[in-house]
């Protein structure tokens, strides 16, 4: 086995207090479960899946710590982010004063849509950057050789974890549709989700790039 059980029982252990944290990932699968069901839904928990799939494979080849000892380049990517948020923030602000009721006459959310603007959302954030970098060469044992494998075990370490419970977040959205289907809550949690964006992409020009 590439990492030894007990360094990897201690990383899952680890990321669990991550993954169950509100990130802008999870704020993204809320919203467009609520708006458009479980199968977009789904795709949009797989576009995260993909992002963090993406970041395993560019820590494991060296990139990400290319990126990371570039100031440039990783303000770059914590600009790019925080405007990323602010444009799916202010989609939200502009759903909610439309009228969610527009969301059964063709507005709503297709599953690809779903997939690609988590995708982007998972690899825009430099704190995922962090992540790969920070923490995960804390349980890679150089002695036990093929570091690129120990990475990539960790990461898929992390996407079971992170899948089991964004899915469960999904689920528990979609059942929520009916009550919280009702224009007014679906305009308030619209607004909601977007200010909390907004608070991110804050966040991430603060800590990166201020």
């Amino acid at each position: 086995m590439p990492v030894d059980p007990a360094t990897l029982l201690a990383f899952v252990v680890t990321i669990l207090a991550l993954v169950l944290s509100v990130g802008p990932d999870t704020l993204v699968i809320i919203r467009y479960t609520m708006s458009s069901g479980p199968r977009t839904g789904f795709a949009t928990v797989m576009g995260v899946q993909l992002g963090l799939f993406t970041h395993t494979a560019l820590a494991a080849v060296g990139i990400s710590l290319v990126i990371a000892s570039s100031a440039i380049a990783f303000k770059t990517i914590a600009i790019a982010g925080a405007a990323y948020l602010v444009w799916l923030g202010v989609q939200g602000f502009r759903s909610g004063l439309i009228n969610v009721e527009a969301m059964t006459q063709g507005r709503e959310v297709t599953p690809l849509k779903g997939l690609r603007d988590a995708l982007l959302t998972n690899l825009l954030n430099p704190k995922v950057i962090i992540l790969f970098l920070a923490l995960m060469p804390n349980f890679v044992d150089p002695a036990r050789g093929r570091i690129w494998l120990q990475l990539v075990t960790l990461g898929v370490a992390l996407f079971v974890v992170n899948v089991a419970w964004q899915i469960g977040v999904m689920l528990l959205a979609d059942r929520a549709r009916v009550w919280l289907g009702r224009p007014s809550v679906q305009r308030t949690v619209s607004w909601s989700t977007s200010a909390v964006l907004f608070v991110f992409a804050g966040g991430l020009l603060i800590d990166h790039v201020i």
